[in-house]
């Protein structure tokens, strides 16, 4: 298990930092205070999205309302970077 989680924790690093290459993005904010990080890791990516939540507010087994997250900017950069489609934070119209 502990090798898998280091190839994933790899895989993540190396596609991040490729898409940053090509599209020729030498930093991003990922450091706290948002100061620049030219190689992000896998730890800072994840901290990025520590506190991004949705919620659903259910009734008799039914969906009231459904609370998104409200991705910052730098968020949603990185996913795209990614290629991680968005609806698991917010609905595929954002």
């Amino acid at each position: 298990m502990y090798f898998l989680a280091l190839m994933v924790q790899a895989l993540i690093e190396r596609e991040l930092r490729q898409a940053m290459k090509r599209h020729s993005i030498e930093e991003l904010p990922i450091y706290p205070e948002q100061r620049q990080c030219p190689r992000p890791t896998t730890e800072q990516i994840l901290r990025l999205f520590s506190h991004a939540e949705r919620h659903t507010l259910l009734r008799d087994a039914h969906i009231v309302q459904v609370f998104d997250a409200e991705l910052t900017d730098l968020q949603r950069q990185v996913l795209d970077l990614l290629d991680v489609p968005r609806q698991g934070y917010q609905p595929a119209s954002m």
